[in-house]
């Protein structure tokens, strides 16, 4: 998921994550908490789910098209190729390890962080098991465009249910406070690596790697709005600090 999705914040103030983050409750502790049983919870916890299965449903659908893949994708798709391990097997190994790569850099994952893990992999394969092979360009072109959108819609989901960033997105916002180096450039050089080293593995990029490139910030900036949900509590035990107007996407 991480996917996802990573351009959504580059035209805001500097913020914590550009495609995956939430504010606490900036109310004083003296004022009265919300309820647990305010029935906010159960909402955001839907979006949270239905949000990463949703993503991984939209990258198979990349996949499915076979015109090209977001930039983490291409490494995923790569790795399948020479471990002939399926891509949501290979999904959810490289974010495992790249969420060890968080504890030198000081990252607090979120319930959300630790479900993009396993979610993004499993609902990719599942749908990859249900949709039909599809090998004429006429048909390619609208699932292309299907899996771009989707992808915006499930990023507008999962971010604004504020549950913590995407492990690809929580080790570009922690190279960024470490470094120093801007958003911007770091995420660029992390996505430039991992299509370099995904298309020398076998991953596929072509014009669907463009059109995610070029889209996903404004559809997830759109459905940020549509999907956004009230932050949780202070002091919220499953949530990382930021804001989903501020978020990345799912790597």
């Amino acid at each position: 998921m991480d996917a996802t999705t990573s351009q959504a914040t580059e035209c805001h103030a500097p913020g914590h994550y550009h495609h995956r983050g939430h504010p606490l409750s900036t109310r004083s502790e003296s004022a009265p908490a919300e309820a647990p049983g305010s029935g906010r919870l159960p909402r955001r916890l839907v979006q949270l789910y239905a949000g990463l299965a949703l993503y991984g449903a939209s990258s198979a659908l990349l996949v499915e098209a076979g015109l090209g893949l977001e930039p983490w994708g291409v490494l995923h798709q790569g790795l399948a190729e020479l471990t002939g391990l399926t891509i949501g097997v290979v999904s959810i190994i490289v974010g495992a390890a790249v969420l060890l790569l968080w504890i030198p850099l000081r990252q607090r994952p979120g319930l959300g962080t630790v479900s993009n893990v396993f979610m993004v992999g499993l609902a990719m394969d599942g749908t990859l098991a249900l949709i039909p092979d599809v090998h004429s360009l006429a048909l390619r072109i609208p699932l292309l465009v299907a899996g771009v959108v989707l992808n915006g819609v499930a990023t507008g989901l999962y971010i604004s249910a504020s549950f913590g960033p995407g492990p690809r997105d929580g080790l570009m916002t922690g190279l960024h406070r470490r470094t120093g180096r801007s958003v911007r450039l770091v995420r660029t050089v992390l996505e430039v690596a991992v299509v370099a080293t995904g298309f020398a593995l076998g991953g596929t990029v072509g014009v669907g790697t463009v059109l995610y490139a070029v889209a996903i910030g404004p559809l997830a900036q759109l459905f940020l709005k549509v999907f956004a949900a009230r932050p949780a509590p202070p002091r919220s035990a499953v949530v990382a600090p930021g804001q989903p107007e501020r978020a990345i996407l799912p790597g």
